[in-house]
């Protein structure tokens, strides 16, 4: 059928069968075979989601100087495979916080997932469960987190916005163990929103009119109220403690000065994230704040990293320096508005598929075997 063809069913993916073209009856797995990689499925979202939708997915802060290093600086670290070595069977299994995944690629939370599909968070999270994904859910997912487990099955993580008004923050809180989270992301990174010039006005807009909405915080935010906390310090994670019996993760640490804080104050892990490139114009890539924050918390507890990955070979390298497992985002995301949950699936399938490809071809059999022995920074 080839991808232009593709792109004219999309519309019609998850219509009754009467009301589709004869054209997606045709879309079989020999058309979905010739999506190869993520930047395909980049390149048929755009050509199934509006404008509005895709600036808010690919956009980030001031000059995406960041956005776009994330992703250029895995280009700078090469790979130093190992030969003669039994690559018969692999295993990308992992154990974290108390969990046993099937894989370290996890579904980041990413907010109003219907701006990309119009079964947004349950399509990703029926996928994560199909392909033995973890998923966090956001703050700001338009489906509620007890939703979304409903309707999925999914055992879910949860984000953590914080509010200036704690009570709200207790019944999001709430909320999320009612879903049945075990882990709770606290985001440290927005004490403010980002200058997001190319897709801010469009979202609110969007939330503004009621196209979308924010189902955590249905009936509980008062009109106004941002879901961000600029007098936010380390106390936060007393608080939580007291208030919540989920596991505390920092998502959005990038130096050693924080990770060596967040050992101090007893956390359970850590996120090594730029907010995706949305956040502050760092010019720096998470990949390359990796080393310094695992280095300092030296196994105390489980770090993660989120931002700019694209291929199996991006896993294995921050694996490499120093991840326990990896994020992603957007590649899911392009995948939900290219193809609803079936294009997550497959985003999903891509990616592992890579990854494990790239162990055998470095030599390493088990997700514990990738250190930093394999890879060198040019």
């Amino acid at each position: 059928m080839g991808l232009s063809s593709l792109a004219l069913a999309l519309p019609y993916v998850g219509c009754d069968i009467k009301d589709r073209p004869v054209l997606l009856e045709e879309i079989q797995e020999a058309d979905l075979a010739l999506l190869k990689n993520i930047f395909d499925l980049e390149k048929l979202s755009g050509e199934a989601m509006g404008e509005d939708a895709l600036s808010y997915l690919n956009g980030g802060a001031d000059d995406l100087k960041t956005v776009r290093a994330n992703h250029e600086a895995y280009g700078n670290i090469q790979i130093r495979p190992r030969r003669l070595v039994d690559v018969r069977n692999i295993s990308t299994k992992i154990e974290l916080f108390g969990k046993e995944l099937d894989n370290p690629i996890i579904l980041c939370p990413v907010g109003f997932q219907k701006v990309f599909h119009p079964d947004g968070e349950i399509a990703s999270a029926k996928a994560a469960v199909n392909r033995n994904h973890q998923m966090i859910v956001s703050s700001v997912s338009n489906f509620s987190v007890n939703e979304i487990a409903k309707e999925s099955g999914a055992d879910l993580w949860f984000q953590l916005y914080p509010t200036s008004d704690r009570a709200i923050t207790k019944k999001l809180l709430d909320r999320a163990m009612a879903a049945g989270c075990k882990v709770c992301f606290l985001t440290v990174d927005t004490p403010v929103l980002g200058n997001r010039e190319n897709h801010g006005t469009n979202l609110a807009k969007m939330i503004e009119s009621g196209e979308i909405e924010m189902g955590n915080f249905r009936d509980i935010l008062p009109e106004g109220m941002g879901i961000n906390d600029p007098g936010m310090t380390w106390e936060m994670i007393g608080w939580l403690r007291e208030n919540c019996d989920m596991k505390i993760v920092l998502k959005g640490i990038v130096t050693r000065e924080d990770a060596r804080l967040a050992v101090q104050h007893n956390v359970d892990g850590i996120v090594v994230s730029n907010h995706g490139g949305r956040q502050l114009e760092s010019n720096r890539a998470t990949i390359d704040c990796l080393p310094e924050v695992a280095e300092e918390v030296n196994g105390a507890f489980p770090v993660l990293i989120d931002g700019g990955i694209r291929r199996g070979t991006d896993i294995f390298k921050a694996l490499a320096l120093g991840a326990s497992a990896v994020c992603i985002g957007r590649p899911f995301c392009w995948g939900l508005g290219a193809l609803g949950q079936q294009g997550v699936e497959l985003a999903l399938e891509i990616l592992k598929t890579e990854l494990i490809r790239d162990m055998q071809l470095a030599g390493t059999p088990s997700v514990s075997d990738i250190t930093s022995n394999y890879v060198l920074r040019s």
